[in-house]
């Protein structure tokens, strides 16, 4: 099943992740495993980046579900550039969608992926309203 990442989508964070040779497998390409993690290094540098760095014990973003799609094989040595973005925010959630690019190929998709992500109350055990300042972010 392959999941599309809209075009209505706001921009929020980019960087670089570096490749290393210790990221590919045997088929001599990046094991689709780092892709996740390129993905959840761009979401989670994204928090970090607006105040909200995960907080097990208090209140903050966690994400239920996670996709990606894979469209060409990336390869070390080179850079990944992860462009966030997000989406859809309602009482409790959003979307966050990420674009992996190689570095020296602007433009050229590898992969896209994204997840929901709901704000959590971790004493509770239960989702709660969207900040209002994050809200502001994500419109």
């Amino acid at each position: 099943m392959r999941y599309a990442v809209p075009a209505a989508k706001k921009l929020t964070y980019e960087c670089r992740i570096p490749m290393r040779w210790g990221d590919m497998d045997a088929m001599g390409h990046i094991n689709n495993t780092l892709y996740f993690r390129y993905l959840e290094i761009a979401r989670v540098d994204w928090m970090t980046s607006i105040g909200v760095p995960p907080n097990p014990g208090g209140q903050g973003p966690v994400i239920v579900n996670a996709f990606c799609n894979f469209y060409r094989q990336l390869k070390a040595p080179g850079e990944v550039l992860a462009r966030h973005y997000v989406s859809d925010p309602g009482r409790t959630s959003f979307e966050t969608w990420i674009t992996l690019e190689r570095a020296d190929e602007p433009g050229v998709i590898y992969a896209e992926g994204g997840a929901t992500t709901l704000w959590f109350d971790a004493q509770t055990d239960k989702a709660i309203a969207l900040p209002d300042w994050v809200r502001t972010l994500l419109i």
